[in-house]
């Protein structure tokens, strides 16, 4: 139950609690109400008039407003009970709310931005389109909240507690979730552009609406993938078009192999193709192997810079014997193909050396030595998947 002195404080607005706070900081404010038989949606009811007064001059709380539309910005409620309360539309901007308890809080359309909230308890909270932003949520409580359309970008949630919570059409781009549980939440809709989500439990995580058969996945990034795949009866069609249009390029990144490289990476895009130059740091996660051949089986048609290879030969081990995409190799004129690539000839998506004396020359010959072989082949492959199978 809300404390008779504590009340009386906040009525003298939000300066004097905060001095009241600052002098008593080892005091837990209780701000709750308990529901009784006869109002299970018990609230505070003349808990805030002198600061809604203060603010907005005639403004006193009615019996059921609590502290509903309370500009309660940089407000100390550092460990303070409110349980319970009505908090719909109520600012907090930069309000400190480490540990305080908000269990079974009226929470719509609150204004927390950049608030500090770790280690709080926000247990069945109904924060329903609330704007998070910012905000500092390490280690809170969020079990079965209702967070739909809520905007948590940037937020900071480390180790935060999301057990069941409803998530749906919520934002999450640019946060960091790192550490945090969201083992059963429901996750429709939500938006997770470059979310940190390093050791973040994610089992059963729901992307079906509630009308819907319950369809669950382990990971955030894929359940957004994969709704889009299920929701979207035109998908097919965009997988149709990367698979027509990306072209991997494979070769040996020191500065003067690179030349050549990036001189093919400039051509194939100015012929509306999407070139992918594999050029960057192993993936944390996935297995080299797998990262280059998933990049394959994306791809149109791969080019190939056997001139002084490094792992160039491991890449085409993993691809060629298994993934039927025309391979156009090229090669310098003064180099020989490493010995195993003899290997390769046997398969008949493997195409001729593309040989060159420089960059300036590959360029110059760059349709009819590399783009319109490799289209032929692909066409080929087409032609040969669609033939009836022999009997």
């Amino acid at each position: 139950m809300a404390d008779a002195q504590h009340e009386e404080v906040l009525r003298q607005g939000v300066k004097e609690w905060n001095r009241w706070r600052r002098r008593h900081p080892d005091v837990v404010p209780d701000l709750s109400r308990e529901p009784t038989p006869d109002n299970l949606e018990a609230d505070i009811d003349t808990l805030v008039s002198a600061v809604l007064n203060q603010l907005a001059p005639g403004r006193a709380p009615t019996e059921h407003d609590g502290l509903r539309g309370a500009d309660l910005n940089q407000v100390n409620f550092r460990g303070v009970k409110l349980s319970r309360a009505f908090l719909d539309g109520a600012t907090f901007i930069e309000a400190d709310l480490r540990a305080a308890q908000l269990d079974d809080a009226h929470m719509t359309g609150c204004v927390l931005t950049g608030a500090r909230l770790g280690k709080a308890t926000l247990r069945k909270a109904d924060l329903t389109a609330a704007t998070l932003r910012w905000a500092d949520l390490t280690g809170t409580d969020l079990t079965g909240a209702a967070l739909p359309h809520a905007n948590l970008n940037d937020v900071r949630a480390r180790r935060a507690i999301l057990r069941g919570a409803d998530v749906g059409y919520a934002s999450f781009v640019g946060g960091d979730l790192s550490g945090a549980d969201l083992s059963g939440a429901y996750v429709y809709g939500t938006s997770s552009w470059d979310v940190d989500l390093h050791r973040t439990i994610q089992e059963h995580l729901v992307i079906s609406r509630p009308s819907e058969p319950e369809l669950s996945v382990d990971d955030l990034k894929v359940a957004q993938f994969l709704h889009m795949i299920i929701a979207n009866a035109n998908i097919r069609d965009v997988i149709d078009t990367v698979t027509t249009k990306v072209v991997l390029i494979l070769g040996r990144f020191t500065p003067e192999r690179k030349k050549v490289l990036d001189a093919v990476h400039a051509a194939l895009r100015r012929r509306n193709l999407i070139p992918v130059l594999f050029d960057f740091e192993r993936p944390h996660t996935r297995d080299f192997t797998e990262t280059v051949t998933t990049l394959a089986r994306l791809s149109r048609f791969i080019i190939a810079d056997l001139t002084d290879p490094a792992s160039l030969p491991k890449e085409l081990e993993a691809i060629v014997p298994t993934i039927a995409v025309p391979v156009l190799p090229l090669l310098q004129r003064d180099h020989e193909p490493y010995a195993m690539f003899a290997d390769y000839w046997k398969y008949d998506w493997v195409l001729d050396i593309a040989r060159y004396s420089d960059a300036a020359e590959l360029i110059r010959h760059f349709d009819s030595r590399v783009v319109r072989p490799a289209q032929r082949a692909v066409m080929d492959l087409e032609d040969r998947r669609l033939r009836p199978q022999r009997p």
